[in-house]
């Protein structure tokens, strides 16, 4: 029988053991933890709906485990880096190249970020110990504001501790049940939380779609006050990228709010690395919220909110994810301040990230491997089609000295089973060149 067959009859079987015990969840065994002859619940709910270890999450990682133990896989997630990750990285002793990190730029680790890092430490301790409305403001915040503000040419910006609050915040506060969010199918779980929790009633458009859109307002804008559109500036999925001017003049056109979250494509796109406004010189007003994350490009951690006074000021001010939360740290923001220094100083690091991207697809491509989309600018996929399949060619790797992760059903359909190659301005054509004919022969030993 063929690994290929293998594995599929492993899945169905699994999946039908999954769901016999589904069906016999109201049956589930007493708890562990009940002493022999306790007496049975007075509440009529059933035992299993009490049981962590009976959620359907639980279950659905169990059957997960076990079928990678079956297939003599060992767990591809929580790999522990010994010291900073960039074109390589040390786990557990040994050295191996490096596509799984977001550090697209390579300053996490440079010195003189780290050095940043450091004094701010040194002044201001190591939390700030308060919300920033409260008394944990400090000047370094203020900087960092001003300076994501000054790069993408707008009034100001707000720093949020975590990039993923950043959009539930946003989203959940600025949006109410009179309105409606409209977002690319492949948008990032975040903004699709902060829809949940707005209460907006909330439609997604075909990938990459504007017509899609357009379809979307054209039936239902007329139905709802505020209308907010969420796009990426470039998908972490597929590396490909949204037309701008296209949705730019949709929205206009329909009254509506364009939000860009540009986690993945701040420091890569354009020739500065300004984003996605640069890459299609595009007027940074054109947009009302720009958003993007401080733990990629930026070397620190966070998100933040660019864009008019106004709106910057209102969330400053009022959205319980900056409100109730603690102060980013001093020793966080300062080295995403010193980041966008660099950045205005060494363009050449974005050039290089361009380049050796652009070179990565080529030599993909040439090979006969299946990149999607890929524009070719920091992430580039290769669409394996089977989460077995994935996960086994990702572990083959690793064992060769090379970390790239395999993004697994339910994060993709089953069928777009891939391999997520994210890339440094620090690799190497030779690093490439030894990935790709490890790859190809790797996936040439599979049936």
């Amino acid at each position: 029988m063929s690994r290929t067959r293998h594995t599929s009859d492993l899945k169905q079987q699994l999946l039908g053991e999954a769901r016999g015990r589904r069906r016999t969840r109201p049956a589930a065994p007493p708890s562990r933890d009940e002493a022999p002859g306790a007496p049975p619940s007075t509440t009529g709910v059933p035992e299993h709906l009490t049981r962590f270890d009976q959620h359907p999450g639980y279950q659905q990682l169990s059957m997960m485990r076990e079928g990678a133990r079956r297939l003599g896989l060992t767990d591809p997630f929580f790999k522990r880096h010994d010291g900073n990750a960039g074109a390589t990285t040390t786990i557990q002793g040994r050295e191996y190249l490096n596509f799984a990190s977001y550090n697209y730029l390579g300053f996490s680790g440079d010195p003189r970020v780290n050095r940043a890092a450091q004094d701010a430490l040194e002044r201001y301790g190591s939390s700030v110990s308060a919300s920033r409305i409260v008394s944990g403001e400090r000047p370094i915040h203020g900087e960092l504001e001003a300076a994501l503000a000054e790069a993408y040419g707008v009034d100001d910006a707000v720093a949020f501790v975590s990039g993923h609050a950043t959009n539930v915040s946003t989203l959940g506060y600025l949006l109410g049940p009179r309105d409606l969010v409209l977002h690319d199918a492949y948008v990032h779980n975040s903004a699709l939380v902060g829809a949940q929790l707005s209460g907006a009633q909330r439609m997604a458009f075909a990938h990459n779609d504007p017509a899609a859109l357009e379809d979307l307002l054209s039936r239902h804008r007329h139905r709802f006050e505020r209308v907010m559109i969420v796009i990426e500036g470039l998908y972490s999925m597929d590396g490909d990228l949204p037309d701008l001017p296209r949705f730019v003049e949709i929205k206009r056109r329909h009254q509506a709010w364009l939000m860009v979250d540009e986690a993945h494509s701040f420091g890569v796109l354009g020739e500065r690395g300004l984003g996605l406004r640069e890459h299609f010189d595009v007027p940074a007003s054109d947009v009302d919220i720009w958003m993007g994350t401080l733990s990629k490009t930026l070397a620190g951690c966070g998100g933040f909110i660019a864009g008019c006074q106004a709106l910057v000021d209102t969330l400053r001010y009022l959205a319980p994810g900056f409100l109730y939360s603690v102060g980013m740290p001093a020793q966080v923001a300062a080295p995403s301040l010193a980041a966008l220094a660099l950045m205005r100083e060494e363009p050449e690091r974005a050039r290089r990230l361009r380049e050796i991207s652009r070179y990565f697809l080529d030599r993909a491509r040439d090979r006969g491997l299946d990149t999607g989309e890929s524009i070719g600018a920091a992430v580039v996929p290769v669409i394996l089609g089977s989460s077995p399949l994935a996960a086994s060619v990702s572990h083959a790797l690793f064992e060769r000295g090379i970390n790239v992760q395999p993004i697994l059903h339910p994060a993709v359909p089953e069928k777009s089973a891939r391999l997520r190659f994210f890339l440094s301005c620090d690799h190497t054509e030779a690093d490439i060149d030894c990935t790709l004919d490890e790859l190809t022969a790797i996936l040439a030993a599979h049936p």
